[in-house]
Parts: structure tokens; sequence; C-alpha cells
């Protein structure tokens, strides 16, 4: 009798093990869009022509062609692993949509397998993967880059076994991640998101220098000439593995893919109106209204388009460190903001291009600007409500319009008398408080947009006698500008930073850090709380937005009392781009899904014409 129950114990104890089933996809809340036989992503064109020649140009240089190590990390050649460009020669193990918040799909990985706790994840390798010189794709090459990344990587691929417990071989073709404690809900998301090496064609002794010897990738393009920071040319494989996947089908698009480097911005304008360059992505609206008379616009060689992207807009703003004894009381900062005239600045610095943002997630289903905070919502923010102004609750709180001519008396008067209740008053054409010290800060810029923009507030804050100075980054100490400012945010000296937030169509919370470095420029941290973790919870979002929402309005709206940060903008009204119709034989469609798999669709344009 023993001899049969212990085996039939041991039979369960093994069944408990495997309970997971294979998944398609996975999603950061609730399920996957596109079902288990989706044929391609919506926004392609299955049916597009593949063929022609494309060439982009960037200013920089490059020195390398491996993306991942440390030393020459901001001079790697771009397309290698790029998120504008695509990951043309390396893969990860699934493949983002760019049509969902945060959701993934096979890719190296035909399936995965996790528990609802997401303790774990289990990558299910593609039996058809394989590496541009015909060897497979293994799970040993997958332990082998975690590994690699680990010893020899930089951050964040080096970090990213910290979260691991345990990592195994499973069975032919799959490799499990345990978490440790020190994961999230997210983690098995970014683990989906982490490229594969080769271990065959790679000796990690070496790794970590900087090479110019093209490399062994998954990807869909091999690297064809490199011209050390002149070019560098790919061109499409047409042996390619996965060409025919769905998450691939309509993608890749172009036989031949160019980079050409320049040392100034104007010299690829020029380059781009010679015809040296396809695309010219335009962030300037002065530049947008004034340069395209040149011949070839005229005779529609050049297309101008404008489009509006459908993802949150981002954020420009000046971010006072919390951290400087100054900044503490919400009514000075308050104050400071109503300062800031935004009419001013767009009218006559950007030519009335931009629409100043009024909330992080403005143009997208989370942003809480002009929504009133539902019964839902407020249920599930609990006691949190009553820490959040009425006016961002009811949805009615709106930054302030000036009459645009940078001395708006009546938003000055309101500026001064929150100054006023915050300590500060003008005697003598300064800003005092009641020792008779001066109201007085620095501005940390990044650019030359910045500062045009920094000077406008200085102009306008000097009015009421604040004292303001504008300094600019340091790059040729650390070559990172945002690097730079959080170590001087870390050391308490940076008093007012100009910084861009990117553009995210998933929920994020900040401020769950520590306040000091991070990206925590304000200084202010928010501890947990009920409503974010149960917004966190499984599928949160696929039950209503209202969830996201109760996650995200405490910092929806961008008010100086509880954010700590004036925005400016820009919530533009469309992207700007030019570019040139085909004129290389092919009809191509110059679309984020035909090009190469861009992560930011703002980069597209609309389909140029035969």
């Amino acid at each position: 009798m023993l001899r049969i129950v212990v085996p039939l114990v041991l039979s369960l104890l093994l069944c408990g093990t495997v309970a997971a089933e294979p998944l398609h996809g996975i999603a950061m809340h609730g399920e996957p869009a596109l079902p288990a036989d989706y044929k391609h992503f919506p926004y392609v064109n299955p049916d597009v022509k593949k063929g022609g020649k494309i060439t982009y140009g960037v200013v920089g240089t490059f020195d390398n062609l491996n993306p991942f190590i440390l030393k020459s990390m901001r001079t790697t050649a771009r397309g290698m692993w790029d998120p504008d460009y695509g990951n043309l020669v390396y893969e990860s193990l699934m493949q983002r949509s760019r049509d969902e918040p945060f959701t993934l799909y096979g890719l190296l990985a035909e399936t995965v397998e996790w528990d609802d706790d997401r303790s774990f994840i289990q990558f299910n390798l593609n039996p058809k993967a394989k590496w541009a010189d015909g060897q497979p794709v293994t799970p040993e090459d997958v332990m082998f880059t975690f590994e690699l990344m680990r010893d020899k990587g930089r951050v964040p691929f080096a970090n990213r076994l910290n979260v691991v417990a345990k990592m195994e071989r499973v069975g032919e073709r799959s490799v499990r991640f345990t978490f440790n404690e020190k994961a999230d809900r997210e983690t098995p998301l970014i683990f989906g998101l982490f490229p594969v090496l080769p271990k065959h064609a790679i000796d990690p002794e070496t790794f970590d220098r900087s090479s110019l010897t093209p490399p062994v990738g998954s990807g869909p393009y091999k690297v064809k000439t490199v011209k050390p920071g002149e070019s560098i040319t790919y061109e499409r494989d047409p042996n390619y593995w996965g060409k025919d996947i769905p998450a691939k089908v309509g993608t890749d698009n172009y036989d031949q893919i160019t980079v050409q480097y320049f040392l100034q911005d104007t010299t690829l304008f020029e380059a781009f109106k010679k015809g040296d360059v396809d695309i010219y992505p335009d962030g300037n609206p002065g530049h947008w209204a004034n340069a395209y008379n040149f011949p070839a616009v005229t005779s529609g060689a050049v297309v101008k388009d404008v489009f509006t992207p459908k993802l949150p807009s981002g954020m420009l703003g000046f971010v006072f460190n919390t951290r400087r004894p100054i900044f503490t009381d919400p009514k000075v900062r308050e104050g400071l903001s109503l300062v800031f005239d935004f009419e001013w600045a767009n009218k006559n610095l950007y030519s009335g291009a931009y629409k100043r943002t009024q909330s992080f997630w403005q143009n997208s289903e989370l942003s809480s600007f002009g929504v009133p905070a539902n019964a839902a919502e407020l249920a599930l923010l609990g006691p949190i409500k009553d820490k959040i102004a009425p006016e961002i609750l009811d949805g009615t709180y709106k930054l302030p319009v000036t009459d645009g001519s940078g001395r708006d008396r009546n938003v000055l008067k309101q500026a001064v008398e929150q100054l006023k209740q915050g300590g500060y008053t003008i005697q003598g054409g300064k800003m005092l408080n009641a020792s008779g010290r001066q109201l007085a800060f620095e501005i940390m810029t990044q650019n030359a947009d910045q500062e045009k923009l920094a000077v406008a507030y200085q102009r306008s804050l000097q009015t009421i006698g604040i004292a303001v100075s504008i300094s600019h980054g340091r790059r040729s100490a650390i070559p990172e500008p945002d690097e730079q400012l959080r170590l001087r945010h870390d050391h308490e000296v940076l008093h007012v930073v100009a910084i861009a937030w990117k553009r995210t169509a998933r929920p994020l919370v900040f401020g769950r850090q520590d306040p000091r470095g991070q990206r925590q420029f304000r200084g202010r941290c928010r501890p947990r709380s009920r409503y974010v973790d149960r917004s966190s919870a499984p599928g949160a979002l696929g039950r209503g937005f209202h969830r996201g929402r109760a996650l995200l309005r405490p910092a929806a709206a961008v008010q100086p009392l509880r954010a700590a940060a004036l925005s400016y903008g820009p919530a533009m009204g469309g992207a700007q781009q030019a570019h040139r119709p085909s004129r290389r034989g092919a009809a191509l469609w110059l679309s984020a899904a035909a090009m190469v798999g861009y992560e930011r669709p703002i980069r597209s344009t609309r389909t140029a014409p035969a």
C-alpha cells in the first residue's frame, strides 16, 4: 500500500509545479488585447511592399557597436539596440505592442508562463529562432546573456539578476526565472524586454571593450558597412528567422538602412535639403515655420507633415528642489509658478506652436484634466482623497492664462499675494522675507532651448524683486546631463532645474523612491498607500480606467502646491517632420509599423507616394 501512496503523492507534487499555462502574450494590467491566433499587429500593413533604402541623419559620433557596456555607452552606433531606429541587430525575448499601454507578445520566446503572483516567469523559446550565422537560439544563450550582463554589462542590464532567486533551464528550450522579495509585478515584463546574445560568438573577457567588429545577432538586419564617426549601413537579412511570426509581420521593410552622423544640426539640415538624408524630425517651431522655403519643398520633393500622436504628451517643466528651505512652503511654490508667462513664451519663442501641459497624462485616457472623480474612484482613493486639492478631484484645476504681455498685472498680483502668505513681501524693489533676505535661486538648464525659457522666466521674476541666476550643465564632466542634475540634487546644491519627462502610455507612480538620487529632482517622496497597492493588482486597469485615474490623480494635474513642478509644455497639437517621398524605385510606407519598429510612434510620418 505504501508503494502505491508515495508515487501518488509525488505525482500530485509534480503536477503542482507545472500548473502554469503557456501564454502568447502578457500585460502589465489586464489581458493582452490580441488573441493567441493573431496574425499581425493592428497598426501594420501586412501587405506592405518591401525594398528600397532609407537614410537617417543624427548629430553626434560613434566608435562602438556594443550598446550594452558602460564604455562608449553614449557613442554606440544608432540602430544596434535603439528606442528610435529599432533593434536592428539584437532582439529581446518578447516584442512590445505599440497599440497597448504595456503588453508583450512572443518573439524569441514563442510563449511564456507565470503564476498569478508573478513570482516567476518562464520563457519558452521559439524553435525557429536562429542567429544570423544559422546557429539556433538556446536556453544557454539566455542564461549566458544575463550572467554576462551582470559581470560586464552596464546598468540597467547589470542589475536584472538582483531580483532573481533562481535561474534554471527547463526542458529543451525553456528558461525559468524565480524572483526574490526585491521583484515587483512589473519585473516579469522587464525581463521579457531583455536582449539575448549568442554565447558561441562572444568572448566574455573582451565584452566590456569598445569594438567596431560587426556582431552576430538574431535580428532582421546585419551590419553591412561601418565608417567610424561618419555612417553605418544595415542590410536586411533575407534569411531572417522571424519574418513570418505575427509580431514581425509588416515591419523591417527596407532592404537597406543607413544612419549618417553630423557634427551639428545645421549641417544635418543642409544634408536633408540636398537629398542626402531622407527624414528630418523638426522640434523647433520657429525653424518649422520659416526654414522650408527651398526648391525641393516647392517642387514636392520634400513633404511636410504635422500629425497628432495618440500618446500622453509628456512634460517639460521647471522643477523646484524642495530639499532647499526656500521651496518647502507650498504658497511660495504656487506664487513662483504664477509668475511664469506661458502665453508670452509661446508667442515670442515658439510661434504659438505649443499648448500648455495641464496633466502629465494629457492626451490619454489616464488624464484627469477636466474629468471629475467618480464615485468608484473616490471609493478607491479612500482617505487619501482628503490630501488632494478639491479642484483636482472635481476636474476644475487649470493653470493660469495671462494676457501674453510678459507682465500681466492681475496674475502678478496673485503671485505676490501667494508669496506674502509664504512670508515674503516687496521692500525697496526686492522680494524679502522677515529677516530681510531676498528670495533668490538658480535655474539649471541642459540646452539652449531650455535656457531661452529660463531667461524669459528670469525676466518675469525680476519684475517682482526675485533674483534668479541661470547655469548650464557641464557635459564635459558627466556625459549624461540628467546624471549631473541628480548628483547636484544629492548634494542639495541645485535650486530649480528645467527637465523633460518622457511620455508613457502606462501608469507610473512617482515619489515612491528615496527623495535623494534617482530622478527625484523635486525632492519629494510619497509613501506607499492603499490606493497604489490596489491599483497595481492584476487586471486593475482592465476592470475600469477609474482605477488608473485613482492611482494617478494625485499627480495628474501639474499643480505647484502638490507636484513641486511648474510645467511650461509642450503638449503640441501635432508632431512635425519633413521627409522625401520615395525616390529609389519602391513605394514605401513611412510609418511606425512599416519602418523598423520604432518605440516612439511620434517619429512616424504618413505614407509617402511612389
